[in-house]
């Protein structure tokens, strides 16, 4: 069963996912970031090229006639099911999107936003009433 951790944190939400996003693919893991909108998706492809000044995160952003290969450790989308098998899904909007239990993992991240928390929390309902294993943790910095 699908494992779902909720990130509260201070910084921005894209820092924060392009940080997880980073962790997760360094661990071996196939990452699938599930972007609010198209506008979100393109600006989160820019950042993870240049979030750290000392690396990037290889990535693709799925698009209409993008070609995304099976072994592309993250991929951007927002309006649909990837198509390859990933294990970690960063959920950033501000629903559930239908596919979610199809990965081992949910990182649904929290900013200090009251209105992103307030859908956090009916996210966190959600998965809560449905059974699913949840988990809490409060970023520093």
């Amino acid at each position: 069963m699908t494992r779902v951790d909720f990130y509260l944190t201070q910084s921005k939400q894209l820092n924060t996912a392009c940080k997880l996003a980073a962790k997760a693919s360094h661990q071996g893991h196939h990452v699938f970031i599930h972007a609010d909108d198209e506008a979100q998706a393109q600006q989160l492809d820019k950042l993870l090229w240049t979030f750290n000044q000392t690396s990037f995160i290889p990535h693709s952003l799925a698009t209409a006639g993008t070609d995304i290969k099976a072994c592309d450790k993250v991929i951007i989308g927002h309006d649909h099911d990837p198509e390859f098998k990933h294990d970690v899904m960063i959920n950033l909007a501000s629903t559930i999107p239908e596919f979610f239990s199809r990965f081992e993992r949910v990182a649904e991240i929290v900013s200090g936003d009251e209105e992103q928390r307030q859908q956090a929390r009916q996210r966190f309902k959600f998965y809560r009433d449905r059974g699913y294993q949840l988990n809490t943790h409060e970023l520093k910095g």
